[in-house]
């Protein structure tokens, strides 16, 4: 799957999860509409896994490092003018 398909895919599914969350937050008891999520749940983990295994991560949890602070900062450069 490319790129941009697979991306689509990861946030449709990202979309089914919070509109199931709405929709149990005031169906709390629908166990039909629990069983749902916790479809789109393992569907969206597995989608971003497969993402994230090819095209690096999505998100910064577990990935967050401090390299960025290595860089020079734009004040830091003699030829701001």
């Amino acid at each position: 799957m490319n790129k941009a398909k697979l991306l689509r895919r990861v946030s449709s599914l990202a979309f089914s999860m919070q509109e199931f969350r709405l929709f149990l937050d005031t169906h709390p008891d629908d166990a039909d509409a629990q069983q749902l999520f916790n479809t789109y749940q393992k569907k969206y983990e597995a989608a971003k896994e497969e993402y994230e295994k090819q095209f690096g991560p999505l998100t910064l949890n577990g990935y967050n490092t401090d390299e960025w602070l290595k860089d020079p900062w734009p004040w830091d450069n003699a030829d701001n003018g």
